[in-house]
């Protein structure tokens, strides 16, 4: 092993952004404990997420690809309908040509159970139940207690718990999320109506009252989102039944002759609603021994559906740095200033869509054009490619 003296790495947080981690060090040849406060995978009950064609290109450099290839279905293209149902664009998605970077329609909960399989089959062990406390750290480690009362010391301590990150609370006191201007409700839709459209398409709504978005799987499945501004959920408040959210979006959905409304109507129970929020810019994101990733460091608000795909990168790039760069704090360094300008365009831009502030000469879309690949960050996720000391917009 080389880079750093560091043998033992405590991460905290199971879900995308740890399992990830923990999958990513282990390749280097760290000793990883993972520790979650759930106690099993289960993060929600419908939410989905679409894992993008840069988050696929993370998993391979992980040797993940096929624990989350045996769930979910592919994506090849995405439309786009105006609020009368009329199809103004239809385009490939991502990599589409690539079988392996296709990007991929699957629960958020799915994608925890996959990558902490995949932790547990290597050796990593994944203790759940384990809610962090309180972290010291001290001149030669970093001790964790939990709230059972159990301890665990170890060399370097990742925080990946996620938008209210307890690490984060400990390191960058203050910070708190903030509202983005939209609520997001995320449905399921069993045996869905009948709906137009090419297999393997993510269809996106440009609403008059609503963004929305939905996926049929080839089974005949519908999963679907729908963003409304408006202000946001009380703190701590009960969101409802199924059929007090239902009745809260198909009034705007109605407005319009798209197919929102009808799968809306015909969705199961499994409807939530979450706020849509953020991290402020400029969020500390290392101390010491110390460093956060995923959302517990740059939180965006779901507009790009980026979150997932941004914490592999993540996990990724941070076990580059501690392997090829002398010393932890030089790599939590270098990693920082390869990851920051990325993660914060991302808060920026999806921001901006939630809030109705896109800068663009064009209507704010409900999510951005699928761009072509990023040479840099092809390069920069290449798991046999040394990663710069330096990032490109420095040199």
């Amino acid at each position: 092993m080389t880079g750093t003296d560091a043998t033992r790495v405590l991460v905290i947080g199971g879900g995308i952004a740890g399992s990830a981690t923990a999958l990513a060090l282990h390749k280097v040849g760290y000793d990883v404990t993972v520790f979650e406060a759930q106690p099993d995978t289960a993060e929600d009950i419908g939410a989905f997420l679409a894992l993008a064609s840069n988050g696929m290109r993370a998993l391979a450099q992980l040797d993940a690809t096929d624990v989350v290839t045996a769930v979910g279905f592919p994506l090849t293209s995405l439309r786009l309908l105006d609020s009368q149902g009329t199809e103004i664009r239809h385009t490939p998605l991502g990599e589409a040509a690539e079988p392996t970077l296709r990007y991929r329609c699957l629960r958020r909960g799915e994608l925890n159970a996959a990558l902490q399989v995949a932790a547990v089959r290597r050796g990593i062990p994944v203790c759940h139940g384990t809610r962090l406390e309180r972290v010291v750290e001290g001149p030669d480690g970093v001790a964790a207690r939990f709230a059972d009362g159990t301890t665990a010391t170890g060399d370097l301590l990742i925080g990946a718990d996620g938008l209210n990150s307890t690490v984060r609370c400990l390191i960058a006191r203050g910070v708190r999320p903030v509202y983005a201007g939209q609520r997001v409700f995320y449905g399921y839709t069993p045996a869905a109506p009948p709906v137009s459209g090419p297999d393997g398409a993510i269809t996106m709504v440009r609403g008059s009252g609503t963004a929305f978005g939905y996926s049929v799987s080839p089974a005949g499945e519908t999963y679907w989102f729908a963003r409304v501004g408006g202000e946001p959920l009380p703190a701590g408040a009960p969101a409802g039944p199924a059929a007090a959210l239902r009745a809260q979006l198909l009034p705007l959905l109605r407005k319009d002759a798209t197919p929102a409304a009808d799968l809306v109507e015909a969705s199961a129970d499994a409807i939530m609603v979450t706020n849509a929020t953020e991290l402020p810019l400029g969020t500390s994101w290392h101390t010491g021994r110390i460093l956060l990733l995923g959302d517990a460091a740059h939180a965006a608000s779901p507009a790009t559906g980026q979150g997932a795909s941004m914490a592999l990168e993540d996990a990724v790039v941070l076990a580059k740095a501690l392997r090829d760069l002398p010393g932890p704090h030089r790599a939590f360094a270098v990693y920082e200033r390869h990851r920051r300008p990325r993660a914060e365009h991302n808060i920026t831009v999806s921001g901006g869509i939630s809030r109705g502030t896109y800068t663009s000469s064009r209507p704010a879309p409900v999510m951005p054009r699928p761009a072509a690949p990023d040479e840099e960050l092809i390069r920069q996720l290449s798991w046999n490619t040394p990663l710069s000391d330096v990032p490109p917009e420095e040199r």
